[in-house]
Order: C-alpha cells, then structure tokens, then sequence
C-alpha cells in the first residue's frame, strides 16, 4: 500500500452508512461516487506523468478491499473504470501507446465503463457474438450486452464484437463508444439478488458507430496467439476482483465475531458463546480460508506489478487466483451466517447483505467451469489448440 492509504476513513465510513439505503432501493451509489471522485479515487492507476496518483495494482487492490469491507457494490462499480484505466497504465509501462487517449480523458474526468458481457458466451474476450461490421472510417456494432455497471454515470462505454467479413479470417475488435453517440439503447434490467447499487443494466448496440482512432485492437479470436491488449485485460480484472470479494469477507468475519462476543448460551449465562467450542471451530475455519485467500491475492497482484515472467501459465494464475478468492469469500460469509444465528436471515441485517452480494462473486468471468479449462490445459500446455471443450 501507499504509505499513505488513499481514501480515508471518514470517507469510508460514510460509504459503510449508505450500503443499507442503496442495496434496499436498488439505487446507484451516487453520493459515493462523488465522493471517490472528489478524493482523486477514479485517478488512482493512471500515471503521474498524465496528472493521476500512478498507483501500482497491488496498492489498488488494497485500496478496493479496504472500500468493499464497507460497500462491496461501490467498490465493484467502480472497478471497472480502475480496470480501464489500469490497461491503458500498463499498455503505456511496457512501450504501447495506443491506449494514452484513454488515460488523457480519464485525467480530464472521463469515466469508463464495460458493456462486454453477452449471452451464450462463457468465454467473454476471447470470443463475441456481437457483431462489428467495418464500414468507411471505423465499425458498427451489434449485440445486446449484459452488466452494464457504471450504467448511470459512464461516458466512455468498452465494447468488442466480431468481424465476419472473411469468413476464413474472423477478428475480435475491440473499441470504446462514448455516450454521445447514436444507434444504441440503455435498457434497466437491474433488479438484483445482490451487488444492487452497481446499477448494472443492459446495453444494445444497434449499428453503433465507433470510429478507428477509438478502436483499441483488432485480433484473432481464441486463446492461441493473445495479446498483451487481452493478457491485460484479465491482469487488472481478476486480482481486484479477488480482492472486492475478500473485502467483503473480512466484513463478515469481523461482524460475525462482534456478533458472538455479546451473544449469550441459556447453558452458560455467564459468559459469551465466544466460549462454545462449535462457534470457536467455526471462526477458525473463517480466519483459515481468509489467512488462505489473502495470501494467494496479494502474491498474484505483486507478481503482476513486479513483471514475474509466468508465460504462457500467466491466464491460469489470474482465473485461478480469482476463483479461489471468490470460492474462500463464499465459504466465509456462508460459515458467518452459521456461526451468527438466525438474525442474519432477516432484510435489512448487513450480514444479511453480505450473504446476497458474495453469491454474485461466481458470475463475474472466468466462471467456474472456464477457470478449470483453462488451468488444465495451461498446466497440460495445451491451451489454444484445437480439441475438444469440457466444462
């Protein structure tokens, strides 16, 4: 972390008083947004050279732990600008310049969102069955895209379809659309078992028109031969996803033993059921999983911003790491329900809250089947070849 965290605990706080209202309503997190905003938090991955807090991803995602202990929705909204802008830091590091625009409008205010979810489609990235049609200056897309979060307030929207002009060449692009633009529609679908302030709603792109200085990459589709564009992508992604979710079990943990500490036996009125072997049991499990989830985040985000060179293994250390801190924050704030009692099963009881939002945790990609695919063949070295998928 910075020596200094960035966003403070007064502000924190006030994000941990607003979750209640916005999950109840089902109203986007506006007052954190301006908030963040105001404390210079949507400026935190882009680089100093362009007026950002040049943060590195490991103190990101510390940063976004730290805000999800409070509002994991909050956090998870704007993790999708801090990804955008965490790219295009990364792609400038390393020698590409094709994505300096974007870290130049985020400075000025930009804000970017993500419309690449569809679908029928377990492998987002890599693949799309939205539809780019090259046309006199740029492309149109077509699709109807899901998860839209940041919906309300974006003005730079991440998209990509498929290129089927040469059958026998089929390409992925890549391209951001801004707000002004026409043939597309908003759609508020979002109405949500958890993560309800993220506002996700859908997007269809009805011929939208991207032009080609706004068009981030034009590839092959499939894991063989991908970039550093798409390697990227899941390098920003995965780690701070990891890390919302661990925030969110922290939270549970620590009021789950709040909780106990001041929670009576009719066997033992003296003391807590701190005292009852069970619960003891319980919480070790809760502390094990986390000391387990912790640890395996904060390697894989280090490892990222130090440049370990993992090779073609770096995919399946970002799906993994993922999946295991959703998989462990899942397993937390399922045993902080046992462990609480019967008060977290009622609206309105944070724990309550907790439970809902870490179900979402295994919807956002890679999914489960796809992370065993792509670690097994990683490990097997035979990702990208042809055979045939399993799930």
């Amino acid at each position: 972390m910075p020596s200094q965290p960035i966003l403070s605990e007064e502000l924190l706080q006030r994000c941990a008083q607003r979750a209640a209202g916005y999950d109840r309503e089902n109203r986007f997190f506006f007052e954190d947004f301006e908030d963040l905003r105001e404390a210079s938090y949507l400026l935190a991955a882009i680089p100093r050279e362009f007026g950002g807090l040049g943060l590195t991803l490991s103190e990101i995602c510390q940063e976004q732990r730290r805000l999800a202990r409070r509002s994991a929705a909050t956090a998870l909204g704007l993790n999708m600008h801090l990804t955008a802008t965490g790219i295009a830091a990364d792609l400038w590091h390393n020698g590409d310049n094709s994505q300096v625009w974007v870290l130049e409008e985020a400075a000025r205010g930009a804000v970017f969102a993500y419309a690449y979810s569809e679908s029928g489609n377990d492998l987002e990235v890599i693949y799309s069955l939205s539809k780019a049609e090259r046309v006199d200056g740029g492309y149109r897309f077509f699709g109807h895209r899901h998860f839209g979060s940041l919906t309300p307030v974006w003005t730079w929207l991440n998209t990509y379809g498929v290129d089927l002009a040469n059958p026998d060449g089929p390409r992925i692009v890549h391209a951001v659309m801004p707000r002004d633009a026409s043939d597309y529609r908003i759609v508020e679908t979002w109405d949500t078992l958890g993560m309800r302030a993220t506002a996700s709603h859908d997007t269809i792109l009805e011929g939208v028109f991207v032009p080609d200085r706004h068009v981030l990459r034009v590839r092959k589709p499939g894991f063989a031969g991908t970039d550093a564009f798409v390697l990227t992508i899941f390098g920003r992604f995965e780690p701070t996803i990891a890390n919302i979710y661990i925030g969110l079990a922290e939270r549970a943990r620590d009021l789950t033993i709040d909780r106990i500490k001041k929670k009576t036996s009719i066997a033992d009125l003296t003391r807590s059921m701190a005292y009852h072997p069970g619960v003891q049991h319980k919480i070790a499990e809760i502390v094990i999983e986390l000391e387990g989830i912790i640890a395996h985040a904060d390697r894989i985000a280090a490892d990222w911003t130090n440049g370990v060179d993992y090779g073609e293994m770096w995919p399946a250390k970002l799906v993994g790491a993922k999946y295991h801190c959703v998989e462990g924050a899942f397993r937390t704030v399922d045993l902080a329900m046992d462990a609480s009692g019967g008060r977290g099963m009622f609206k309105g009881d944070e724990l309550e809250r907790l439970y809902r939002d870490a179900r979402c945790g295994r919807f956002h990609p890679a999914n489960a089947m796809t992370v065993h695919e792509v670690v097994g063949k990683s490990a097997l070295g035979v990702l990208g070849e042809a055979g045939p998928r399993w799930g």
